[in-house]
């Protein structure tokens, strides 16, 4: 059994998918759980004000994650894990992203980890210890088509983890969790920009070699492990949660 009892988590994206199932597993861990997100909608009003807070953020933005980091840490404490979950996807190539567009994505993607880890960091070290996790994806080690801002930010996202676990080493350790096809809004949501999101959803299971794709549940569980004591010997990984994705080879079979 892993434990965050009475810890100060910050999540950042909290307001659905992944985010929300992380907020939901620490609240039931009884952790103190702050959420910066541009989305409103992670209310829970069953626990704002006692372990629970919300803060609307647009975590690419320096001056906001400044803001709210010091208005978390008056609200509950020093900060003893920072979850880096915030995400976004859209499509394109290389020569059809515009500019615009891979600016937002690296910018929610990965500068709002450096950010958010730049103002959390400090908190960490006048406690002596802290845990940092990154959310990347499994695009980190593969990638689809026309997905190029997207797997660029995840990947770097590897670097970042790797950085922040040698440089703050002994006292925080940074873990990178690497989801497949994870059953989220907005995963539903790309689904919907295919011609066919039933035949694109059994694609999805069909090339898991689980037959299945993953819950935000499965995740948050192993994000709540890798920030407790239990893995106190875990810095600078990368690990997939990804229903074997990319493990084998396609091919004939022969009995």
């Amino acid at each position: 059994m892993h434990s965050t009892k009475n810890k100060h988590i910050v999540i950042t994206g909290g307001a659905k998918g992944i985010g929300r199932a992380c907020v939901e597993t620490f609240l039931k861990a009884e952790s103190k759980v702050s959420v910066l997100d541009i989305d409103e909608s992670s209310d829970i009003p069953e626990f704002n004000g006692s372990t629970y807070a919300l803060y609307k953020t647009d975590v690419a933005k320096e001056s906001q994650v400044k803001q709210r980091m010091e208005d978390a840490i008056r609200r509950f404490g020093e900060i003893d894990v920072l979850i880096n979950n915030a995400g976004i996807v859209k499509y394109g190539s290389v020569t059809e992203t515009s500019e615009e567009v891979w600016d937002q994505i690296l910018g929610v993607n990965l500068k709002s980890s450096f950010l958010c880890s730049k103002h959390a960091i400090p908190s960490m070290l006048r406690k002596g210890k802290g845990v940092i996790i990154n959310v990347s994806s499994v695009q980190a080690f593969l990638s689809q088509n026309v997905v190029a801002a997207y797997t660029a930010s995840k990947t770097a996202l590897l670097g970042l983890t790797r950085s922040i676990a040698v440089d703050y080493a002994p006292n925080i350790r940074c873990v990178a969790v690497c989801p497949g096809t994870i059953d989220t809004p907005m995963f539903r949501n790309a689904l919907q920009e295919s011609p066919d999101p039933d035949a694109v959803y059994q694609e999805c299971i069909d090339m898991h070699p689980l037959h299945k794709i993953g819950n935000p549940e499965e995740v948050a569980e192993l994000i709540a492990f890798l920030s407790s004591d239990k893995a106190s010997f875990i810095t600078g990984q990368a690990y997939r949660i990804d229903g074997g994705l990319g493990i084998g080879i396609a091919g004939s079979k022969h009995e």
